[in-house]
């Protein structure tokens, strides 16, 4: 091979690898602009998790409702049982301080039975109208007994109930979503805190008698 025809190849060679080098960064500003695109749909699926969680703020108005009206029928069979059971504690009670209770929890959830009525009724709700299972065997429970096992019986179940009542009237008083309902829980809740007050003097009476320190007590009381 002469030394022109040499020199002729290597000029080629180089002009090859020239042109590969330049096809080459050509294909890498492809990519990138490839990864910029995929850049712009991250903050399109970013869009749209916004919304989706939009949606779901949306849908927390029908959870609230959900539990307003959870709220009118517990507390309807709660009020219900209490009239029942209250009726039961007026005619069996041993001593006057629980007979007096329940003409009292007779006359008080009347009253309030009526008023949530009322009010569910105005919302389209159908309260309940007769005792469910459970209550039903708490008033069987309690018709089976007599005197003081009535006594203590009674005042345990009136003590746990309006515990109850109490916090969960407290929760849909600050945290209802219906403003019927939630003036309902607001203006009832201070009876039933009135109630949860005098059982449970009721119950440390019961004790203190039980203990044979009730005496004791009241003449250091009168002091």
């Amino acid at each position: 091979m002469s030394k022109n025809t040499f020199s002729g190849a290597v000029l080629l060679l180089g002009a090859c690898a020239l042109l590969a080098l330049t096809v080459a960064a050509g294909a890498s500003g492809t990519v990138q602009n490839s990864n910029s695109g995929g850049t712009g749909g991250g903050n399109t699926n970013e869009t749209g998790g916004q919304n989706s969680n939009m949606g779901g703020h949306a849908g927390h108005g029908s959870g609230a409702m959900a539990s307003d009206s959870k709220f009118v029928m517990n507390a309807a069979m709660g009020g219900m049982a209490e009239v029942e059971l209250g009726r039961l504690a007026a005619q069996k009670g041993a001593s006057d301080e629980v007979r007096q209770f329940g003409q009292r929890m007779v006359d008080d959830h009347s009253k309030a039975n009526e008023e949530l009525t009322r009010v569910a009724s105005s919302k389209g709700m159908t309260p309940p109208t007769a005792l469910d299972a459970k209550h039903q065997a708490e008033m069987q429970k309690l018709s089976a007994l007599s005197g003081d096992k009535f006594d203590k019986e009674y005042v345990k179940m009136m003590l746990s109930d309006h515990k109850k009542d109490v916090a969960e009237f407290q929760k849909e008083a600050s945290r209802g979503a219906d403003a019927d309902i939630k003036a309902f829980a607001s203006s009832t809740l201070p009876t039933l805190q009135e109630h949860l007050q005098m059982i449970q003097r009721i119950s440390d009476k019961m004790a203190l008698r039980k203990s044979g320190n009730l005496k004791t007590t009241n003449a250091n009381s009168n002091m």
